[in-house]
């Protein structure tokens, strides 16, 4: 998903997940632990993602992937006012609240009684991307923060097919709590020695790239030509 289109979504449920790609270095873990931040493990996954053959759900910026271990998700674009190489997204996790949402955004009836699994066929849904993810998972509170506050969350990753990326990430329940949510991104980005209004491609764009050109063109037709990803250096494209 591309970072400066924050579509504004009508869904209520879930987190609402305020994140930013950028590309790790060999000291970004050093530095995590000079900052007083806590590994909280190291793990390796497989995500799947899933839409229909045009992208229906992509091109409209919803992302549905499922994760090993841990169940299907899906992304629903949030809003925002704040611009920067940020996005910001909701998350869906009951299988119920997707089944709807993709319904809803797909034009579809509801199918009745039945998982993500179930509707997969009936909605035209098919696997676009598989892949393997090695992640470090850390986790810190800024110095001088209340240590009631949540932390912020930094993933580092390397994907099987030989890409790292890195994200920072805090998750807050209400759209007033996002500004403040950014602010703190962008410090601790800051501290891990991130220029301003540099980030990276996420995985799933960069898999698409490689491997799928021709939906990663669909993409493109989309968001705009002038986003194309360029190295690892990407203003304009996130995804978890």
């Amino acid at each position: 998903m591309f970072v400066d289109r924050l579509i504004a979504g009508s869904m209520a449920q879930g987190p609402i997940e305020v994140e930013r790609k950028f590309v790790p270095g060999p000291v970004t873990e050093e530095r995590l632990q000079e900052l007083g931040g806590t590994l909280e493990h190291r793990v390796t996954f497989r995500d799947s993602y899933y839409d229909t053959p045009e992208l229906s759900l992509m091109r409209a910026d919803y992302w549905l992937r499922q994760r090993e271990g841990s169940g299907w998700e899906l992304k629903c674009p949030g809003a925002t006012s704040v611009s920067g190489p940020h996005t910001e997204y909701m998350e869906l996790t009951a299988e119920p609240a997707i089944v709807a949402q993709l319904c809803e955004v797909l034009g579809a009836e509801g199918p009745g009684p039945g998982g993500v699994a179930a509707v997969l066929h009936p909605l035209g849904l098919q696997e676009v991307a598989s892949f393997v993810t090695k992640r470090s998972a850390w986790k810190l509170v800024l110095s001088g923060g209340d240590e009631e506050e949540t932390p912020l969350r930094v993933d580092l990753d390397t994907a099987d097919f030989g890409y790292a990326v890195g994200e920072v990430e805090a998750l807050v329940h209400e759209e007033a709590e996002v500004p403040a949510a950014l602010e703190k991104i962008h410090s601790l980005s800051s501290m891990l020695g991130v220029l301003a209004q540099e980030t990276a491609p996420a995985k799933l764009i960069v898999y698409l790239q490689r491997f799928r050109p021709q939906d990663y063109q669909r993409l493109l037709e989309v968001y705009g030509s002038q986003k194309k990803p360029q190295g690892t250096e990407d203003p304009d494209v996130t995804l978890g």
